[in-house]
Formats: structure tokens, C-alpha cells, sequence
């Protein structure tokens, strides 16, 4: 019995627990829905919240206010404006170049036809049949002579494909297609475009995550519209360049430093070398090169100092070319190289081809080439410095001055009778002397009297010209070296002045021919006559330049007489 009333106990027990648990959870529940209720009602009121601001934190926010609206303002009405517009023509393709101006900052953007999705399916299909039936030897891949052939011969061919699949196809049409599918193929996407442009320094890959940036003429650095679409695409690019000057980039050698088929230098760096991202620099140079009539007109140069050099280029006279980093010194190596005589045989030597010398001119370019994987093959600027000596040139040009050893041979040729021109980075004629008898260069000074003219160009960065900072010649004194300035530069006339009379380069001259101070000045006014005459009447492409020199070199009197008689080009 006792048991039965402990479990009955248990039970009533247990009942009441249960209906307190159930009393409590019905009250939640209720609780919940007058909450639930009272919310609702509260959303359907609209309740305005009032909020005393204190007088001086009320007249910041009045402010705050008012700026930000005028900013937006600002925003709204700030719009691109084109200053101005042309055309640049690609493999047949054109593209319309708009330079804008947006809050004084200035964009170049590249134009196109933009393609629907039917005709991008169409070039990928003609794109796949031209790689499966267009045969290619490895020897075209990497000639670049051979760039021309194998463009041809892609150009046909998509000719064709189109024309089958879409017979009464337009001619603007078709060139459009194909020469899309031509930079696409073998060369450089839209970066083909900005090649194109006669009006760009530098063109600058720096990553897929920026715009291509571009040096222009008239705007200078500005961006471009382009950006690439990934890393790949950038190494594409850089191997491109690479395989067509016979030279390969790969993460193990990483740098490359080559020039392009249309002869403008292009330096590429890979990640991680480059922390950004896979960087192009490509530095153009003209196709129609710059000649003495060209600096003369805007002023880089005089015809004084046009004349002098003349002079010591024909009678063989060592010269150095000095500068800055872009500041026109292969240019102007360049400039100077027609006043060589045809009859001698000339012989350059660069690490990249720069140079761009007269068809008329007995000339053999020499570049470097670096080593493969394996670490063989290499020619350096010394090797081809040395093996030029054994190939009788009687003028070497050597792009530039870097290295003790290449310095030492450069001034044994200069003693043994043969005439140099070379560049060197230096912003003096005090600094040139001082960069060659110093580290890493170390030429001892005695060797320095073989240079008989130092040419030294500058960049004004402001104004965007360059100039003629000095003409000098080096005065060696025992263990001792101090330029002599001739002619330099006077920035308040934007002039380059006669500054000292020259202490050992006429009598060098006489020396060497045996002419007086009176004969050289009838020279060096003969020389001048002719090169304002060139100006006066426009003489100005490479080839008539040439032309001129040739005609001074082998009948020299009939020159002096078209001279004088102030007769056209054409007519002689």
C-alpha cells in the first residue's frame, strides 16, 4: 500500500510540474503576439524622430552639407572633352586616335569598329582553318627578314576564307576583318595601333592591372584605353618580340632587351622580377629618320656646329657623344653619319640595333647576343669590339660606353688610326671626363687626348626640347684632364653661342692635312653654306641627304656652284 501512495504521490506530482511548464509556455507565446501586434502597429504610423542639434555642431553639418552637394555637383557636370583627332593606319586596318582632357589630365584613346558576337565567331573559325592549312618552317618563325613573306601569306589566305564564307563582303569590310586577324596572329593586338603612330615616344606595358601608357610628342605621358586582359597576354607579347630576333624570356632568364621588325627598341621584365606584374617597354624611333635640316629647324643644333663636326668626320677625327637618358644621342650619332665618305667602310656595334644608316654607305651592323639556358653562346660588345679591329674598318661605331675592358679597346683602335664615334651617359663635358678616368670605366687620362670632340645633348624635361648643351675638346695635362668648351648652350636666347676658341682641334686638322687656319675657316663657311642651303630648300630625307654627300665627296665644285647659284634639288 505504502508503494501505491508514493507512485500516486509521484504522478500528481509530475501532472503539476507538466501544467506550470504549460501555463508558462502559453504566457511566451502571448507575450510574443502582443509584441508582434504592437510592432505592427507602430510600422504603419510613420513616426518622425526629432533631434535637438546643438547651434555650432547644427552649423558644421549646414556645411558639410553644402560641400559635399557641390562636389556632387562637380561630379555630374565633369565630362571629357576631345582636343583633338586623327587617324593611324595598321596593316590596312584604321583607327580613329581621340586625345581627351578630363580635369586637365589627358587620355589617348584608340577607336575601332567594335565587332558583334556572329562576326567574332566567324574570324575564330577562319582563324582555326587558316593554323590548320597554313603551313610555317621554324626558319620563317624566327627570320625576321621573313616577317614580310609570312604576312603575305596570311593575308591570302584569310582573304579567301572570308571571301568563301561571305561572298559579297565589302573591300573595307574584309580589310578590317583580315587585318584584325593579322595583329591578333603575328603581331601585337591593339599595341600595333600605338606602333603605328608616328606621334609616340614610349610605349609602357607595366601590368594586366593599369592602362598601357604612352609618351606622346605634344601631351607627353598620358593613358591609353587599352588594358590587357591577363599576365599570359603580356608574356605572349614579350616572346613575340622575343623569338623574332632569334632571343628567348623564360622565368630563369627574365629579362630581355631585343628591338622589334620595325626597328624600335623593346626591353620586357617578368613577375616577379617586376613586383607589379610583367612589364613591355617598347622606346620607337622614327621610320623616317631625322636628319641635319630636320635639327636645325626646331633648333636642337646650329649649322656652326653641324659644319665642325663635318669637318671632323671627314678628316677622321674621334668624337664622343654624351648625354642623358633620352636626351637624343644615338639620334644624333645618327644624324652625323652621312659626312662619312661612301669609299669607307664603316663597322657599328650595339647591343640593340639602333642605328639607321644610308643604303649608300659601306656599312656592317654588329649587335650583341646573350647566352642560352645553358649558359653558351654569348657575344659581348667586347668580342665584337675586338674582331672588328681584323675586319680593316676605317670608321667603328659603338653604340655605348659601359665597361672598363670595352673603354681600353675602344682608345687602343682610337691610337692605332682607327676613327670612333660613341656614346656615353653623361650630362657635361667636365662629367664625361670624370665617368671615364673613374669607376667602373677607369680609362687612364693620358689615353683621353685621342678624343678630339665631345658632343653633349640635353633634354630640357619643362619645355620638352632637346639642345646642344656643349661642344668641347679634351686638354690633357700630365695626369690630368679638363675639357675646353667651343660653343655652348644659353637657355635665356635658346641659343648655342661660341663660348672659347679651340686650343687643339684645328691644329689636329693641320696637322693631319696640312691646311692653315685660313684654309679650315674657308672650309668649315663652304660646309656651312651648304647645310643652310639644304634647310632653305627642304633637303630633309635620308636618301637626299646622302645624295648631297656623295655629290660633295666626288665633284665637290659643282656642289659649291648649284650653292651659290641657289638652284632646287631636282634640278642637278
Amino acid at each position: 500500500m505504502a508503494k501505491k501512495r508514493k507512485k500516486v504521490k509521484k504522478v500528481k506530482r509530475e501532472a503539476r510540474v507538466k501544467t506550470k511548464i504549460q501555463k508558462r509556455a502559453e504566457a511566451r507565446t502571448n507575450e510574443r503576439k502582443r509584441r508582434t501586434a504592437k510592432a505592427r502597429t507602430i510600422i504603419r504610423k510613420p513616426v518622425k524622430l526629432r533631434i535637438k542639434v546643438k547651434p555650432r555642431i547644427k552649423e558644421r553639418t549646414e556645411q558639410a552639407r553644402k560641400i559635399n552637394l557641390g562636389k556632387e555637383r562637380g561630379k555630374t557636370k565633369t565630362k571629357s572633352k576631345i582636343i583633338e583627332t586623327y587617324n593611324v593606319t595598321a596593316d590596312k586596318v584604321t583607327a580613329t586616335i581621340n586625345i581627351t582632357e578630363t580635369n586637365g589630365k589627358h587620355e589617348y584613346k584608340v577607336n575601332m569598329p567594335e565587332l558583334s558576337e556572329i562576326t567574332k565567331a566567324l574570324l575564330n573559325e577562319i582563324r582555326n582553318s587558316i593554323v590548320s592549312e597554313v603551313v610555317i618552317s621554324s626558319a620563317e618563325v624566327l627570320d625576321p627578314a621573313a616577317l614580310e613573306g609570312l604576312k603575305k601569306k596570311f593575308w591570302e589566305k584569310a582573304e579567301q576564307l572570308i571571301e568563301k564564307k561571305v561572298p559579297q563582303i565589302k573591300q573595307v569590310t574584309k580589310h578590317l576583318l583580315v587585318g584584325r586577324l593579322m595583329h591578333e596572329m603575328l603581331g601585337l593586338d591593339k599595341i600595333e595601333f600605338l606602333l603605328a603612330d608616328v606621334d609616340l615616344e614610349e610605349i609602357v606595358i607595366t601590368s594586366k592591372r593599369e592602362p598601357v601608357r604612352v609618351y606622346h610628342k605634344k601631351y607627353k605621358w598620358v593613358d591609353t584605353n587599352i588594358i590587357l586582359k591577363s599576365e599570359e597576354e603580356i608574356i605572349n607579347y614579350s616572346n613575340i618580340i622575343a623569338r623574332r630576333v632569334g632571343r628567348q624570356i623564360t622565368t630563369l632568364n627574365p629579362l630581355l632587351d631585343a628591338h622589334l621588325t620595325t626597328g624600335d627598341r623593346a626591353n620586357a621584365i617578368l613577375y616577379p622580377i617586376s613586383t607589379k606584374g610583367n612589364t613591355i617597354t617598347i622606346r620607337k624611333f622614327r621610320r623616317d629618320p631625322w636628319t641635319v635640316t630636320d635639327l636645325i629647324k626646331n633648333n636642337t643644333c646650329s649649322a656652326d656646329i653641324f659644319a665642325l663636326i663635318w669637318l671632323a668626320i671627314e678628316y677622321e677625327m674621334n668624337i664622343l657623344f654624351s648625354g642623358g637618358t633620352a636626351s637624343g644621342k644615338t639620334t644624333f650619332l645618327n644624324v652625323c653619319m652621312p659626312f662619312i665618305p661612301t669609299n669607307h667602310r664603316i663597322i657599328s656595334i650595339e647591343d640593340t640595333r639602333e642605328l639607321m644608316l644610308p643604303e649608300t654607305l659601306y656599312w656592317a651592323p654588329l649587335v650583341t647576343r646573350q647566352p642560352n639556358p645553358e649558359g653558351k653562346g654569348e657575344v659581348t660588345m667586347l668580342d665584337l669590339l675586338v674582331n672588328s679591329l681584323r675586319m680593316r674598318p676605317d670608321r667603328i661605331v659603338v653604340g655605348e660606353i659601359r665597361r672598363q675592358r670595352e673603354a681600353e679597346v675602344l682608345f687602343e683602335a682610337m691610337h692605332t688610326g682607327h676613327s670612333v664615334y660613341a656614346t656615353v651617359h653623361a650630362d657635361t663635358a667636365a662629367e664625361t671626363i670624370s665617368r671615364l678616368t673613374h669607376p667602373p670605366i677607369s680609362v687612364p687620362p693620358n689615353l683621353l687626348e685621342a678624343v678630339h670632340l665631345n658632343i653633349v645633348l640635353y633634354r630640357d624635361r619643362r619645355k620638352g626640347v632637346r639642345r646642344i648643351l656643349q661642344v668641347s675638346e679634351f686638354i690633357a695635362d700630365e695626369d690630368r684632364v679638363t675639357p675646353n668648351i667651343i660653343f655652348r648652350y644659353k637657355p635665356i636666347l635658346d641659343k648655342t653661342v661660341e663660348h672659347m676658341k679651340s686650343m687643339r682641334f684645328y691644329d689636329e686638322i693641320g696637322r693631319h692635312t696640312g691646311m692653315s687656319i685660313n684654309e679650315i675657316s674657308k672650309d668649315l663657311g663652304e660646309k656651312k653654306r651648304i647645310i643652310m642651303w639644304m634647310v632653305k630648300n627642304d633637303i630633309r630625307g635620308i636618301e637626299q641627304t646622302s645624295k648631297i654627300m656623295n655629290l660633295y665627296y666626288s665633284d665637290k665644285e659643282k656642289l659649291i656652284s648649284v650653292v651659290n647659284q641657289n638652284k632646287k634639288f631636282s634640278g642637278f
